[in-house]
This record gives C-alpha cells, structure tokens and sequence, in this order.
C-alpha cells in the first residue's frame, strides 16, 4: 500500500491511504542519502506500507523519493539534521516584531533552506494589532521593504482577530501542500485553528519572563484543507542551522545574488572582497540590502567554521 505521512509521534507515524488512517512503525534503518537525521521519515513522505500479521498496524518497507524537504541542523545532536516536512508545495514563515522578535538572521537562514530547492514562500507577519511603538512599526516596514521586491509576498495579520483570515488565505492554499514555520509564540496554532476549526492545535501565551514563545507544538502533523489541500504545522523552531553549503553555491541561494552570477571576474569569486566582483559592484550603487548582504556574510562565515 502507498500512502502519506501526515503525523509523526517519536516511533509511530498516522499514515493516510486513501481515505484511511492507519497507524505504521519503521522496521530497521534506511539509508538517507548521506544525510544523518534525527528522524527518518518526515511529515509528508510517500511511503509503502505493509500489514502486520493479525495486527491493525502496519509497517513501513520503503520511503519513497521526496520532490523537496526542508532541513536544518538539529539542536540536540552535532553533525545531525532535522527534516521539518516534505513535498511540499509553498512555505509560509510566521513572523512578529515584537514578542518574541523574529531576526532578519533567522528569516533568511529560513529562506536558503527554501531556495535551495526553488519552493516559493510568503512572510507572515502577526500580531500586527499589538505594534504602536515606532521602532516596532519601522522594523514591520522594512520587513515589507526588503522582502516583497525580491519576490517573497510580505502578508500582515493578526490570527488572534482577523475577520476575514479565510477569504484571506483559502485562495493562495487551495490544492496545495503548504509548510507553516516559525519560532514558538509567533500564533502558528493559533492561525491554524481559525482556517481549520478541528485542528484543535494547543495554544499557549508567550512567557512575560523571556519575551519568548512556549513550544506547544510537540510534533509535526499535516491537516486536510478545502480540497486536496495540506496545512503542515511545525514545533516551534528557536533557530535555524542551515546544513553545509559550498561557499560558491550559497549565493545561489540568494535571489539578489543569483541574478549577477556569472559576471564576476573569477569563477571562484565568494563576493567578499574580491578584484571585479560584479556582486560588490551592485551592493556599492544600492541594489543589494545591506542587511541581506550581511547575513549572506554571517551564514558563509558559520559555514567556513564547521570545515
């Protein structure tokens, strides 16, 4: 049997064939292409099952090829990484100015993850109603500023309160799987309960103490929306490793940047400081954002690190 992994709990797996339910384990290890993983198999997957003699469960035999995934370091385990989900059509990256504070750091590590397989993605901005300091306004705008002309639509909300969120969102889902992410606290569950009333995702303050958001999303699990639709809610992410990355091909990943590629002087050219970078060129008259180029720079310094 061929299904799809709609939820993962620690050992066992809600797999959907058809319109069944059926509850699978993983029988023995599967190599990942080099990947080293902390889970296996990921919300989802395509994977064939196989029933256990006089048992309601079953177990999977095979994984099948995944189109795309997303993917960061783990937290828990050095040299390991975590695939969020896979499959996926479009990823929506939750975001807040304020309570908890998403960095411009985070939002673009998210983004190489998702360009690194061309998966288009769309910036949420929540709790809008919450902003009336200046300094919180002018971040909310340059998120605009940066982020909508390099193509990524920039959408404020507030999922708390919101009245039209479905007319807002069913058009932009409708047949497709879609990735949600975000730090904890950010009102993933939250958005996920209004667009489908029986996710009955747990929902919790962010803690006055840390200004920071309290996981209660413990695991990955995908809901059914409108038709042939998915919503994948993710746990909390605090930060987002992003896997190794040769230095030339982590300007690919971008979009600023990809778009001069070619042009530099040299083949090899990390756009650092390099003679007749064609990439340095177009930062110094204005067209690549300072912050994004920053970042670029951030990211390409970890990843010199880890070598």
């Amino acid at each position: 049997m061929k299904g799809r992994v709609i939820k993962t709990t620690g050992s066992w797996y809600e797999v959907k064939v058809g319109e069944k339910l059926i509850k699978a384990r993983l029988r023995g290890k599967f190599k990942q292409d080099n990947l080293k993983l902390t889970n296996p198999i990921a919300v989802g997957d395509y994977v064939m099952l196989a029933n256990e003699k006089n048992q309601p469960t079953a177990v999977i035999s095979e994984i099948l090829p995944r189109d795309n995934y997303i993917i960061r370091k783990s937290t828990r385990k050095q040299h390991f990484s975590h695939i969020l989900a896979s499959n996926i059509d479009q990823a929506y990256l939750m975001v807040t100015v304020r309570s908890p504070r998403t960095s411009l750091g985070f939002i673009d590590r998210f983004l190489v993850s998702t360009e690194s397989f061309r998966i288009p993605s769309t910036i949420l901005i929540n709790k809008v109603e919450t902003l009336t300091k200046q300094k919180d306004l002018e971040f909310k705008e340059e998120l605009h500023d940066i982020y909508a002309p390099l193509g990524y639509p920039v959408v404020e909300l507030s999922a708390l309160h919101d009245q039209d969120l479905l007319a807002k969102f069913k058009p932009g889902l409708a047949g497709k799987t879609t990735l949600l992410a975000g730090h904890s606290g950010v009102g993933k569950s939250t958005l996920l309960n209004r667009l489908i009333p029986n996710a009955t995702q747990a929902t919790q303050e962010v803690s006055k103490f840390s200004s920071k958001g309290v996981h209660t999303t413990t695991f990955a699990e995908m809901f059914p929306f409108g038709e042939d639709g998915y919503f994948i809610d993710t746990p909390g992410i605090k930060e987002f490793g992003i896997l190794d990355i040769e230095d030339y091909e982590l300007s690919h990943y971008f979009v600023e940047l990809r778009k001069y590629l070619g042009q530099c002087k040299y083949n090899n050219c990390k756009h650092i400081n390099e003679p007749g970078c064609k990439v340095l060129e177009v930062l110094e008259q204005g067209y690549i954002h300072p912050y994004r180029y920053e970042n670029y720079l951030k990211i390409l310094s970890e990843e010199d690190s880890h070598r």
